[in-house]
């Protein structure tokens, strides 16, 4: 199938401002594309591009004072299959993980092990180690976070998200991440657009999405803990160790986000109508 996505977030500086922007498509997905997809600058704008430690493809940018508009509209051939459920993936003794991977096993900004490494070892323990594991982790943090779209906040943490038992996205992920890591889990976050495709729309203005992946039997799959069934139509931008290392945008300045617009959809087939 076809989608097109895209977005349009205008900040506002008040003096030229450094920014570092986490905003292309990753580098795994630019095979399917189907169109250009580059960042737009309604200003003129000089832009570095760069690959940052975790692989995506990242930019840096000096935004000048006043307004500035970032953009970029594309479309993307996607295969249109659920997301992989591995039940029979095994999970790796540490002693085995391949060195790239056990970063991912640390506590982080968002991802507080240490405050919740004792909940995690008396509540997952029994659970057959491998998918059985990640499986019962993912239900209980689906059905212990309420989402609420006007409750994001980008200080949470995963334990005060555990504690506050609300949220958006990124705190089903942050949390679903930290549980994974303190049963020696691999668990890493992911960033990309995620839309309405194969299922209800959502009467919530489209976003960005959060999800994460697991490592077990020697890959990483896709986990996402706050709708807890497969989805179809991902597009991956970005992977780290929590929100931080996928910032959309980090700023080393003061600026104030006065426009945002985010577009996913699926687009019909050539030569096939819709009925």
């Amino acid at each position: 199938m076809k989608i097109r996505a895209g977005f349009s977030l205008t900040y506002e500086c008040p003096q030229p401002t450094p920014m570092l922007l986490v905003l292309n498509i990753h580098p795994s997905r630019r095979i399917d594309l189907l169109t250009e997809q580059t960042l737009v600058f309604d200003r003129p704008i000089e832009a570095w591009g760069y690959i940052d430690g975790f692989g995506n493809a990242c930019a840096r940018i000096v935004a000048p004072a006043g307004l500035t508009t970032i953009s970029t509209d594309f479309e993307i051939y996607d295969g249109g299959l659920p997301d992989v459920v591995p039940v029979d993936a095994v999970q790796h003794e540490i002693k085995d993980l391949p060195d790239d991977v056990l970063v991912f096993l640390l506590g982080s900004r968002y991802c507080d092990t240490d405050r919740l490494a004792d909940f995690a070892w008396s509540t997952f323990h029994t659970t057959p180690p491998g998918w059985p594991r990640v499986k019962a982790i993912l239900d209980f943090v689906h059905n212990h976070i309420a989402f609420d779209y006007m409750k994001a906040d980008s200080t949470r943490s995963a334990h005060d998200g555990f504690l506050g038992r609300t949220g958006v996205c990124r705190d089903f992920a942050h949390l679903a991440i930290t549980l994974c890591r303190c049963m020696n889990i691999p668990a890493r976050y992911c960033t990309g657009y995620l839309g309405d495709i194969g299922v209800p729309a959502d009467p919530n203005p489209m976003d960005f999405s959060a999800w994460f992946e697991v490592y077990l039997g020697g890959r990483w799959y896709t986990c996402d803990a706050r709708h807890n069934h497969p989805r179809i139509g991902r597009i991956l931008m970005a992977t780290g160790r929590d929100a931080t290392d996928v910032a959309l945008t980090t700023s080393f300045g003061p600026n104030v986000l006065k426009g945002f617009e985010v577009t996913t959809y699926e687009l019909p087939m050539e030569g096939v109508e819709n009925a």
